[in-house]
């Protein structure tokens, strides 16, 4: 097919298939508006409903279709259940899989622009298919001359233009899902925000020199750490758009998800996943925020495996530590303990009236304030978004600064994980010791 080995590029012809879609899209919801007095309410409610379904698969399509930048950001879309129902998330969630690659013709050239050189006389051995693809870019198996095996991640021609081409246009199609979030869905949505960080990430993402310096980062920080497994980059066969790194081997994390799996195996990477991510947030300021399964590995020891560090939110050192105050704060359910770190992390003003925003922090946290055994599945996240929604829309509490946005992604993916790995223990114990952790380890240094 098509568009297996080439990108749609082209301002013009970008710009027309997301004008299109956001067009599509949009018309579809006014036409729900305009019918809406002539139907009964439960005859309007399934009918909007289906018009969600048919939306998140006219965007899963379009992102498939355009790859870049448009499909990493419907990526980011399918965590924001402000802007779509659960069944329209589910949806949206499959462009978290991997895409059909290219062909190799189109990646050997694109190494070739790199080095000089084809794959063939860099590596010993360099595989033709691809074993992974996504949005960006795909990823190969080769073999050093010195026998070691890696796995080298090369960016499709010509995305950065394409993505410079849709940070322009995707505008459009962020205002319309605004209007829906503010007309169908009462949500106050900042597409200002999103963008901005969306910007800001998607750059970083297309500089693999950046992903190097992440990883070598990662390797330092967890460093102390012999459950968790990294790759390591291979600087003399990597570049801006080729990144070449040793091969981890594993299962996905998806293959230990259900019942099937040793109890105990998920429990242990259930333990060590959680423990990871607050002790990236509350520790390190230094978050890994593209926790979709595929990039993460269970080796045989076990160990846990961590792929793909284009996407990293490094924190500012004053946010760090406001978002370890608040932990804090809620392990002692000190409410004004809990205002007072809102404050400094730019949910709320000085001045404003904290008890609803307090109360909505204690309804997100239920889990690690809830001192018992306790199942994932017993969190509705979409339930939970909801309540959220109609209270921030009551009290006008629309302030969501640009580190929360992919803060919100990693802790969405964490909530996803925890219930696939469905291990029933007591989180709160757990929460506790990671911020007992974190707070002495940071004292310490």
């Amino acid at each position: 097919m098509a568009e297996r080995k080439q990108l749609t590029s082209g301002r013009a012809r970008r710009a027309i298939k997301i004008g299109g879609l956001a067009s599509q899209v949009g018309s579809s919801y006014l036409w729900n508006a305009l019918r809406r007095p002539f139907l009964a309410s439960g005859r309007y409610e399934q009918e909007l409903l289906d018009t969600h379904l048919k939306n998140a698969r006219r965007i899963v399509e379009g992102s498939k279709q355009l790859r870049g930048a448009f499909m990493k950001l419907i990526q980011m879309l399918s965590t924001r259940a402000d802007l779509l129902p659960g069944e329209a998330l589910d949806i949206l969630k499959a462009t978290q899989s991997s895409v059909p690659p290219m062909d190799y013709a189109t990646i050997a050239k694109q190494i070739r622009r790199e080095f000089a050189k084809a794959p063939e006389q860099l590596f010993a051995s360099f595989e033709r298919e691809a074993f992974a693809a996504a949005s960006l870019g795909q990823v190969h198996r080769a073999r050093l001359k010195n026998g070691d095996e890696v796995a080298v991640k090369i960016q499709y021609p010509g995305v950065d233009a394409t993505v410079e081409q849709d940070l322009r246009n995707l505008k459009l199609l962020l205002r319309t899902l605004q209007a829906v979030a503010g007309d169908i869905m009462r949500q106050q949505i900042d597409t200002k925000t999103i963008y901005a960080e969306l910007e800001e990430r998607l750059r970083e993402e297309l500089d693999y020199v950046t992903e190097a310096r992440n990883l070598a980062e990662f390797n330092r920080l967890l460093a102390d750490d012999d459950e968790i497994v990294l790759p390591r980059v291979v600087k003399e066969l990597s570049s801006r758009r080729v990144l070449t790194m040793s091969y981890v081997d594993g299962y996905q994390l998806a293959d230990v998800f259900g019942a099937h799996t040793d109890a105990k195996l998920r429990a242990w990477v259930a333990r060590k996943y959680y423990c990871l991510v607050w002790r990236q947030i509350l520790e390190f300021g230094v978050l890994h925020t593209d926790p979709q399964p595929g990039n993460y590995l269970v080796s045989y020891h076990p160990r846990l495996g961590i792929l793909d560090f284009g996407s990293v939110r490094h924190f500012s050192e004053p946010v760090r530590k406001a978002s370890l105050q608040l932990a804090q704060a809620i392990i002692k359910g000190d409410d004004a303990e809990v205002a007072a770190a809102l404050i400094k992390l730019g949910y709320l003003e000085r001045g404003q009236d904290a008890a609803p925003m307090v109360k909505i922090i204690y309804l997100l946290f239920e889990p690690v304030i809830t001192d018992r055994l306790y199942h994932p599945d017993e969190y509705d996240a979409i339930a939970k978004a909801t309540a959220v929604g109609e209270m921030a829309f009551e009290h006008k509490l629309y302030k969501s600064p640009r580190h929360s946005i992919f803060l919100l992604r990693a802790l969405i993916g964490l909530d996803g994980i925890m219930k696939g790995l469905g291990i029933k223990m007591n989180y709160a114990a757990l929460f506790r010791e990671c911020v007992r952790h974190a707070s002495r380890r940071r004292t310490a240094k």
